[in-house]
């Protein structure tokens, strides 16, 4: 090109940027403007190269448009301006144009409340100052969770976790909960790092007085990825060592700048830290998409998938509602929930000492605070303390190994059920979280109790006991067709045939239908607590409240929750993700507590769980017990008062034959047109049912012939087949 023509352009380019500097109309009148002129945003945005997002920021005031767009739109608004003049300059909204704000002030100390970031426009920002910007699409739903956060502290105000992403014009930007982005200047991942903790204001504050604060989650997306120098993928060999090499630039780049990584490495869930400055963190984690940090099975539907082509914005929404409802996300939703029981119940206080006025460290008698030797019985086959004891293939038998577990219970159908045309199947809504509801599970160590002890239902733990004898038939004062129920003492509802290992719960349930027991052995606790009550009333709260956001609320009626659940799947995509991970996160976190050994070290050997103070196998089989004997409590009454009888369970399925294709036509009624006392009922609360699908009997005999014999057909009836076996 000749050396005059660039000289031109360079002229012309400094023209340019000198006007891109003139004010701009206020934001309102942005608007007011491309609404007078009857053009979309996403015509500006075609016409300007941008995406419909930014030039709905730009008109919401939030952020500004930078050389050489801001020439063009500034020319845009000029010739509408021209063709489109205020009717009443007194009724022109009053803002102040953005010129003669002044440069954006640097963010204050965390010590000072700023507004809430759903409030007013911010002025525009100076050169590689944080700004930000709200997405109206994420303004309805995110605005009071983003406004409260803020208010309830300051230091976060900007909420617990951003999305990083590349806009089209190369400008790094961090989505946050409430339509919020700020720009990021940070040019490494050691300087974002930085300025994550200096500048962004995210975290979440603890949710327990003696607990700590979260820290922030980074969400990078592919584009993130790049900017940074980090691979899209991990290679076959770093997928199986879950993390890059230490080798890698990057790791080599936050070496060399001081900040460390924990023992896991850079992997999708990556902890970067610096040591403690006292009672201030320095820690940051990044959560890595598309390295399968959000693992379709839990965080998404895994025959459906959304994430990979969620909006940035979309996906701040869906995991900040998550962090403000649940906590902030620390890995799965299984590590999540587990996470959970320990944020709600910490196991350390600060306590001062009133001799020396220093304050030391002391134990919570409500929490889970040393780990314990464990019971043979309790723990899993692969657990060292079994090593040498049996045969590496030995299947222990009940009398050797606690087995408490959902149900997984088929019979064939009776002549009469088979004169029903249709298999309707109810989903009992959070059963595991429910099951711990009120639970009182141990807090210490195992005290082995021989010589044949009572039983103290005051005590949880595991008995050996011999509960054969327990007989169904007439424990209503009618008589019960016992052959048709699944026994509650078993998970494939089988009778037991002799001595066998229980949680405190099965037994109680034993008492409780009016049968002696005379326990062998057991091994119980004695410091006693309902250590999962904060737990459950949380992940209740934050599902009831999400499936509230799609139209089923507590308050309708059996007909109306069943139009409202057919409708809520159409409402809001994002939010039904969020009802999956939610359950997702409930049903794992009772799962961690007997975290098995995933090949992490060789069979017999101890595996990382083993050293964790939450992994309590007693608690779980509490739990899971709790949960399967409220089944059967529930089918109990339901036979008793209405002669109905399931035909199989799975997990928390439960399947009956039916005259018609809705619950409404099988779950029994009074003559007042209410529910049966003590039986299933139709409700959004967790341990209540919705309708989980319907099949014909013709298609259940199908299956049974198919795989010749009886066949569990349970979590094969669903209306939506993506949905999870279980909750």
């Amino acid at each position: 090109m000749p050396t005059e023509e660039e000289d031109l352009f360079s002229a012309v380019d400094a023209l340019l940027e000198q006007v891109s500097q003139d004010p701009l109309p206020p934001p309102a009148e942005r608007k007011r403007l491309r609404e007078a002129a009857g053009l979309g945003q996403a015509q500006i945005a075609k016409a300007l190269d941008a995406r419909r997002e930014t030039v709905a920021g730009w008109e919401s005031g939030k952020t500004e448009p930078r050389p050489p767009k801001r020439a063009a739109y500034a020319r845009l608004l000029d010739g509408l301006a021209a063709r489109f003049p205020a009717p009443d300059a007194a009724s022109a909204p009053a803002a102040v144009p953005e010129a003669f704000t002044g440069p954006a002030p640097v963010p204050a100390p965390v010590t000072e409340a700023p507004a809430a970031p759903a409030a007013a426009a911010r002025p525009a920002p100076a050169a590689k100052t944080t700004t930000s910007s709200r997405r109206p699409g994420a303004k309805k739903a995110a605005k009071k969770p983003a406004a409260s956060a803020a208010a309830a502290d300051p230091r976060f105000q900007n909420g617990p976790l951003a999305v990083v992403d590349v806009d089209d014009d190369g400008q790094v930007l961090a989505y946050c909960v409430g339509g919020l982005v700020l720009d990021v200047p940070a040019k490494s991942l050691p300087s974002l790092i930085e300025w994550t903790l200096a500048e962004a204001r995210l975290g979440q504050a603890r949710l327990h007085r003696n607990g700590r604060d979260a820290d922030p989650v980074l969400v990078l997306t592919p584009a993130a990825l790049e900017r940074y120098g980090l691979p899209a993928a991990l290679s076959e060999e770093e997928r199986r060592a879950g993390r890059l090499p230490d080798s890698h630039k990057v790791v080599k780049q936050l070496t060399k700048a001081k900040w460390q990584l924990t023992q896991r490495g850079f992997g999708p869930w990556a902890r970067i830290y610096r040591p403690a400055e006292g009672s201030k963190r320095n820690c940051v984690q990044l959560c890595i998409p598309a390295w399968n940090a959000l693992d379709a099975r839990e965080w998404d539907k895994k025959d459906d998938p959304q994430l990979p082509t969620m909006h940035p914005a979309d996906l701040a929404r869906y995991l900040g509602t998550y962090a403000e409802r649940v906590m902030t996300p620390r890995g799965t939703t299984a590590v999540t929930g587990l996470e959970l029981m320990v944020a709600l119940r910490p196991p350390t206080r600060a306590e001062k000492d009133e001799a020396t006025g220093e304050f030391k460290r002391a134990f919570n008698a409500d929490a889970l605070t040393a780990v314990y030797d464990v019971v043979d019985c309790e723990v899993p086959d692969e657990h060292p303390q079994l090593k040498g004891k049996f045969a590496r293939h030995h299947l222990r038998t009940p009398a050797e190994m606690l087995m408490e577990e959902p149900y997984d219970w088929c019979r064939p159908l009776t002549d009469d059920e088979c004169m029903n045309p249709y298999l309707v199947a109810v989903d009992i809504n959070m059963s595991f979280a429910a099951a711990a509801n009120g639970l009182v599970v141990g807090l210490n160590g195992p005290t082995h109790l021989t010589g044949n002890p009572k039983f103290d239902p005051s005590l949880p733990g595991s008995w050996l006991v011999d509960l054969s004898h327990v007989d169904l038939a007439h424990v209503f004062g009618r008589t019960v067709d016992v052959d048709r129920l699944p026994s509650p003492f078993t998970p494939k509802g089988d009778r037991p045939t002799g001595p066998a290992w229980y949680a405190t719960p099965t037994v109680q349930y034993a008492v409780e239908l009016g049968f002696d027991v005379a326990p062998i052995e057991a091994y119980v606790r004695t410091q006693t607590g309902r250590y999962l009550d904060g737990w459950y009333k949380r992940l209740r709260d934050a599902y009831v409240a999400t499936m509230a956001d799609l139209g089923v609320t507590t308050d309708l009626t059996g007909a109306e929750f069943l139009e409202a659940m057919a409708r809520s799947k159409q409402v809001d995509p994002t939010m039904s993700l969020l009802v999956g991970a939610i359950k997702a996160t409930a049903k794992g976190g009772i799962g961690k507590l007997r975290q098995r050994n995933r090949g992490q070290v060789p069979y017999g050997e101890a595996w990382p769980a083993l050293a964790r103070e939450t992994w309590r196998p007693d608690i779980r089989a509490a739990v899971l017990a709790n949960q399967r004997i409220g089944i059967h409590r529930k089918l109990l009454r339901t036979a008793a008062a209405a002669n109905l009888y399931p035909v199989a369970i799975g997990t928390d399925a439960i399947v009956y034959p039916s005259s018609g294709p809705s619950p409404l036509d099988v779950l029994p009624h009074t003559e007042e047109g209410k529910p049966v006392p003590g039986g299933f009922r139709l409700g959004v609360s967790p341990g209540m049912v919705k309708h989980q699908g319907t099949q014909t009997v013709l298609w259940a005999e199908e299956q049974f012939e198919e795989h010749g014999g009886v066949f569990n057909v349970s979590n094969l009836i669903k209306n939506d087949p993506t949905a999870g076996e279980g909750e």
